[in-house]
């Protein structure tokens, strides 16, 4: 008898590798983030990448990291991937899903994940942990009882070739 293959991926990898696929839609010339939502019983229930919210012109904003003026950089204008995945769910609740994420959320984001009812937030970068917003955001997601888990790779090479 022909047994099954064990070399198959988690969920974990599974639904970060989503969220990372997500983020190379990402037009952000700097910073590309992925989000992957997902319900108790492992089925997706929305995604989504940082970018210009809908009817803004990707070519008409700036993207820069630093301007003289805070107006003429990206972060006036850019939405977040886990606030658009937020915003992209078009079902009742997201309470008790998980969120795969590939860069912590920032403060703005832990608020709009606590109050949409995402319990569970696996995270790949955390590489703005000492700054304000993400030392707030994590204040913010701890108080709210939202469990924090580092996502952990692996280290398997995923090959999208059929």
């Amino acid at each position: 008898m022909v047994s099954k293959r064990q070399d198959y991926i988690s969920w974990d990898e599974y639904f970060m590798g989503i969220a990372k696929l997500a983020a190379l839609r990402s037009k952000d010339p700097g910073t590309q983030v992925g989000a992957c939502i997902v319900g108790e019983d492992n089925k997706i229930l929305s995604i989504g990448y940082n970018g210009f919210p809908r009817g803004c012109s990707d070519d008409e904003f700036p993207w820069a990291r630093e301007a003289e003026r805070e107006l003429d950089t990206k972060y006036m204008y850019v939405t977040h991937a886990e606030l658009n995945a937020i915003l992209n769910f078009s079902g009742g609740s997201l309470q008790g899903a998980k969120l795969y994420v590939t860069l912590f959320p920032c403060n703005e984001c832990a608020k709009a994940i606590v109050q949409s009812g995402i319990r569970t937030l696996i995270y790949e970068s955390d590489k703005y942990a000492h700054t304000d917003k993400f030392i707030a955001s994590r204040m913010i997601l701890n108080a709210a009882g939202v469990e924090l888990i580092a996502y952990e790779n692996s280290g398997k090479e995923i090959n999208f070739t059929v």
